[in-house]
């Protein structure tokens, strides 16, 4: 089964992993300059180095005619492609839009026989056949076959007590460029970076879990860099309880909505 992952950040990466161990064929569309901020286990960092690789998983800068070699050799391709115009050549089985922009841009419920969108933005039924949930809480990971997920609060979810006060946003318009990098200790009041010359402070301790690469054009408020406040750098290294729930909920999607798996009633 051939999979069109939409987006390479965090939670399409966690997406990814799931469906490649789970036996599907994945390829991942990115933009030309990417704005992950956890790019340690971000697929799209391809895009920017040529090669990564998160939990063990290569994934490469590729062009459409590399696609059948390096699939073969368990390889995730990664094309600069964020409209997804390989899709038609590709006839993919599958769609998933994992852009995480909190609404649609120009993902259709004819793009494959199966369309699965994470978070708010998509109806099921409407733009595409399957909405996972994406808000922490009780209902993360959850499919829904019929209306949308919960609408966006701009509000980050909880972790070690903290929500909004874990991000850091670009505090003016300009080209980004970090002082500290993915896994450092930081504490309140330490610049993580700067952009033209105006700082990115963080706002409490913790490990720095995710900063824009250098050099990447920001507007301000724009989000930039994520403090965990548990501490712990190994988590800096691997897909988080979130992306692998979500992976998991666009899994099922596919598997039920493709036939492979019976729907109980």
């Amino acid at each position: 089964m051939l999979v069109v992952i939409r987006g390479g950040g965090d939670l399409a990466t966690g997406t990814a992993l799931r469906l490649y161990r789970a036996g599907m064929a994945v390829v991942v569309c990115e933009t030309a300059v990417p704005t992950s901020i956890r790019r340690t286990v971000c697929f799209s960092e391809a895009v920017r180095l040529g090669e990564t690789e998160v939990e063990g998983v290569t994934a490469r800068l590729a062009a459409l005619a590399d696609l059948p070699d390096l699939l073969e050799r368990g390889i995730v391709p990664v094309l600069a492609d964020p409209e997804g115009a390989c899709i038609p050549a590709l006839a993919p089985d599958a769609v998933v839009d994992a852009i995480i922009a909190k609404r649609n841009l120009g993902t259709r419920m004819d793009m494959a026989p199966v369309v699965v969108a994470a978070g708010p933005g998509f109806t099921a039924g409407v733009d595409c056949h399957a909405v996972v949930e994406t808000m922490r809480g009780h209902y993360l990971g959850r499919v829904i076959y019929d209306g949308a997920a919960l609408p966006n609060t701009d509000v980050p979810g909880l972790i070690g007590g903290y929500a909004g006060e874990r991000v850091l946003r670009a505090p003016a318009d300009g080209v980004f460029r970090g002082v500290k990098r993915i896994g450092d200790h930081v504490r309140a009041g330490e610049a993580a970076g700067y952009v033209d010359g105006a700082p990115m402070v963080c706002t409490i301790d913790g490990v720095l879990r995710g900063l824009l690469a250098d050099g990447v054009p920001v507007r301000r408020g724009m989000k930039s860099g994520d403090v965990d406040p548990r501490c712990a750098p190994e988590h800096c290294l691997c897909a988080s309880d979130k992306a692998l729930a979500v992976g998991g909920g666009v899994l099922e999607a596919i598997l039920r909505l493709s036939g492979a798996l019976r729907r109980p009633h």
